[in-house]
């Protein structure tokens, strides 16, 4: 199931970037189909370990068959939580692979793509939360117009969160395809970019994910050794801005600290972040996008 689930993004240049050290122990917070957990297993010796999460239930049956690895079938943003409960305070690299697998959008009926007609779900744990159709039946214009507006920067956000909002009174919005057709109504721009953004929009709210996102790199921060690597792979303005901000210096929340010096958790590998190589584009259009941030703790 594996190769069809996700077409691991950067594969190569993510793993290489880890700096694995064969007996060490790495985590790869955004497991999905297991190709880059099974890349970091191959350059792990026999003592070694890798520890995966996934929220997603379906991403159980990708789970490798080797004593060196754990799936903990959490969010990541329960990342130093779950691994004290496993007994591991501290590890050698992190790997994220932000964003939806392959197969999420391609399974019409978790709702992730406005390319099928099916129930507006979008949860990635689909045992818990509110679902898409939830969050457009009970948030109120208000909240509707900061969603759109925060997690897709629409220009438009208050017509659409006001279509919504008066659409819903006579006809509840249930399915993806019920979306799209509202959402037409107030287009602006190109099609597929429009409806794209009012997605990731509702995804984000419904899983929480920029928040999950900020923490778990402040939990990374914490449980990575010095010299230990995080590696994070982005795949919108929103996630990269946030990584960003997590790789620069902050001020230092030591109150015996009154030198007024920013504290330096990371130093960062590469500058500009490692995209995708053309041919990697071509065969995987998805990649296009993506973003790597590579940095290493001091």
């Amino acid at each position: 199931m594996s190769e069809a689930y996700h077409i691991p993004v950067l594969l190569h240049e993510s793993v290489s970037a880890l700096n694995i050290i064969p007996d060490g122990i790495y985590v790869d917070v955004t497991f999905g189909g297991g190709g880059h957990s099974r890349a970091i297993l191959n350059e792990l010796g026999p003592l070694g370990k890798l520890i995966a999460f996934d929220q997603d239930p379906e991403a159980a049956e990708n789970a490798p068959n080797d004593d060196r690895f754990l799936l903990i079938p959490w969010n990541y943003r329960y990342l130093k939580r779950m691994l004290r409960v496993a007994g591991i305070d501290q590890v050698n690299g992190i790997l994220a692979d932000l964003g939806v697998s392959s197969h999420q959008f391609d399974e019409a009926s978790r709702g992730f793509s406005y390319r099928f007609d099916a129930p507006l779900d979008m949860r990635m744990n689909t045992e818990a939360g509110t679902t898409a159709a939830g969050i457009l039946a009970q948030w109120d214009e208000a909240a509707l117009q900061d969603m759109f507006s925060k997690n897709a920067e629409l220009r438009n956000a208050r017509q659409l969160a006001r279509a919504i909002t008066m659409t819903r009174v006579q006809s509840p919005l249930l399915t993806t395809g019920d979306l799209v057709r509202l959402a037409e109504t107030v287009m602006k721009g190109e099609r597929h970019k429009y409806l794209a953004q009012v997605f990731q929009a509702l995804r984000i709210a419904v899983n929480d994910e920029l928040n999950g996102l900020q923490d778990m790199l402040q939990d990374a921060a914490e449980i990575l050794q010095p010299g230990g690597r995080l590696v994070v792979i982005s795949y919108h303005s929103l996630e990269d801005r946030i990584v960003k901000d997590a790789l620069r210096p902050h001020e230092d929340d030591n109150p015996a600290n009154m030198t007024g010096q920013k504290e330096e958790h990371f130093r960062i590998i590469a500058r500009k972040p490692v995209v995708p190589e053309a041919e990697e584009i071509k065969n995987n259009p998805r990649a296009g996008s993506a973003r790597m941030r590579i940095a290493e703790r001091q």
